[in-house]
């Protein structure tokens, strides 16, 4: 056990080998601290004991992730997780970002502050597992934040290289040893590939189902992930052929689940097979998309299947395992942000009649939302990260009756929660859902595109002077900030035929984010260049523009 003046000489020692070099503001946003990697030693060091700290808060284990996503290679970033598996709360976000702000001189003023302020009992013992993706950077940062969790003590456990939801499996597994059996990567691939495995072999006449997908890792741990997985998925179950899996090509470059969702083709070093089913997922294999080629007379056309197209394929098929297994109490639910497609909106609400809310974009908003409103709650951003959350009651109903073999559909919705990673969008557990749900339905690709026509969209980056000057409200459907900018965006959609577009300050990179869609994707081309245009001239005219009318007739 440490006291507190023995803990700040650590602070003092082991900081200066981690000195703030630079004055660069790094904000705690949706997605923990994310920026270029030259910026975040001092983060890592400092972060090390701030998971120390709130793990003795909680008095349980927290988890650090050093990961920067679908971020390129040269970026890095860290966050922390909560001892439900779930994001860091909202306070403790606060802390981190100041601390993580302070100058050297105030580092150790900062962390005595925090320990007085949340009254923390040093005498009790920190418990953290730490995890890491692929990039080089972040086994230099692995070490600075051990750094900074020695200046506590406790206890620290090192997973290396790991997918993020696998982290936060982790961490639910040593807070709920009553529920799962043990904290190891070897018990999460065999408890979600046992799982999917029974799924598959109750599912009936296989009919247009073909068990077989093309696999991109982005370059990164999603292609170790799928590798372990496929160690217990017979190839007739499921032939997984793995592309773009390890560190010999850039992480994340013309490849991954952001790099498809966003320039609306295929990743690079795929070939290129009609009818077949492609999966794409991120740098740390917590989004996930689909994709396939219709062949025509003179080439092939791509398709994709991003995350409302997940999130509808969930909807329905778990709605009719509930009416079929006669469990009707459980309210289903789903939870979209402003980027879910208009026409995934319509379909879910009047022709599935599932309710549907709206939240701020970022999981924890969403996580939130689902896990506070529905027995179950589907979640996802049209980026592919999302997850279902089972209520205790939907847990308890559904276990019961999955203990009937008779119920065959109740027996299909508990193998679903065993295979559903439920803490956090996981694209690996999202990718053999989605198997399992095609495969029980005997579906191909073609036949879940088919459900409902996407209304053709557009979503882009405009480089401004201050993201931060950009405010929105309604859930981010509506800008207060710049004045006038919402009123030039609802003149410019009015021109077009079924045309709906918003902006948001993007919470990882330094851009505001314009998403459009329209008739045609040509219009919904259209749409996004003459909204980027209007952020522009907004936000970047030193005299603010208040004449949204004057704006575009620039």
């Amino acid at each position: 056990m440490s006291d507190l003046t023995s803990i700040l000489k650590r602070v003092s020692e082991a900081g200066e080998q981690h000195a703030r070099k630079h004055n660069t503001i790094i904000g705690y946003g949706t997605a923990g601290f994310r920026t270029k990697e030259g910026l975040l030693d001092h983060i890592m060091f400092r972060m090390g004991i701030v998971a120390a700290l709130r793990s003795k808060v909680t008095e349980a284990t927290i988890g650090i992730m050093i990961t920067a996503s679908h971020n390129p290679e040269g970026d890095n970033g860290l966050k922390l997780v909560d001892p439900n598996g779930e994001m860091l709360a909202a306070t403790w976000e606060t802390y981190a970002a100041e601390i993580a702000n302070q100058p050297d001189t105030n580092l150790c003023k900062s962390i005595q502050d925090l320990i007085e302020k949340e009254k923390i009992d040093l005498s009790i013992n920190s418990s953290v597992f730490v995890g890491r993706d692929t990039r080089q950077s972040g086994i230099d940062f692995k070490a600075a934040v051990e750094n900074g969790f020695n200046c506590i003590d406790g206890n620290l456990f090192d997973y290396g290289v790991v997918t993020t939801p696998l982290l936060h499996f982790m961490v639910v597994c040593a807070n709920c040893p009553y529920q799962f059996e043990e904290a190891t990567s070897s018990y999460y691939y065999q408890r979600l590939s046992g799982a999917f495995c029974r799924i598959m072999r109750l599912a009936g006449d296989i009919r247009s189902y073909v068990p077989s997908v093309i696999f991109d890792g982005a370059n990164g741990v999603g292609g170790y992930a799928v590798v372990e997985f496929s160690k217990h998925i017979p190839k007739d179950i499921l032939d997984i052929r793995i592309f773009n899996s390890s560190a010999d090509g850039k992480l994340n470059e013309k490849c991954g689940a952001d790099f498809v969702k966003v320039e609306k083709c295929g990743s690079d070093n795929l070939p290129v097979e009609p009818h077949t089913r492609f999966v794409s997922v991120d740098g740390d294999a917590d989004r996930i998309i689909y994709y396939y080629y219709e062949p025509s007379d003179k080439e092939m056309t791509f398709r994709m299947l991003d995350g409302d197209k997940i999130a509808v394929l969930y909807a329905q098929h778990l709605s009719d395992l509930l009416k079929q297994s006669g469990l009707n109490e459980l309210q289903l639910g789903l939870v979209q942000t402003a980027y879910a497609n208009g026409n995934s909106t319509n379909y879910i609400n009047n022709i599935l009649g599932i309710p549907v809310s709206f939240t701020l974009t970022g999981v924890k908003h969403l996580h939130h939302e689902a896990s506070q409103k529905y027995d179950i709650g589907i979640y996802f951003e049209a980026n592919g990260h999302g997850t279902v959350v089972f209520s205790d009651k939907a847990i308890s109903l559904i276990t019961k009756a999955g203990r009937d073999e008779l119920n065959t559909a109740a027996v299909e919705l508990a193998n679903f929660m065993q295979l559903i990673n439920p803490y956090v969008g996981d694209a690996l557990s999202d990718m053999l859902v989605v198997e399992a749900i095609l495969r029980s339905k005997g579906w191909s690709i073609e036949d879940w595109d088919s459900m409902y026509k996407d209304l053709p969209n557009r979503l882009s980056k405009v480089i401004v002077r201050d993201r931060n000057m950009v405010e929105t409200t309604d859930a981010e459907r509506a800008v207060v900030s710049p004045a006038g900018l919402q009123d030039a965006i609802n003149i410019i959609v009015e021109r077009f035929k079924n045309g709906r577009s918003f902006i948001r300050p993007s919470g990882t990179e330094d851009v505001v984010r314009v998403y459009a869609e329209a008739d045609t994707q040509a219009n919904a081309d259209l749409l996004s260049t003459e909204v980027s245009k209007a952020v522009f001239l907004f936000c970047s005219n030193e005299d603010k523009v208040e004449d949204s009318k004057a704006v575009l007739s620039k």
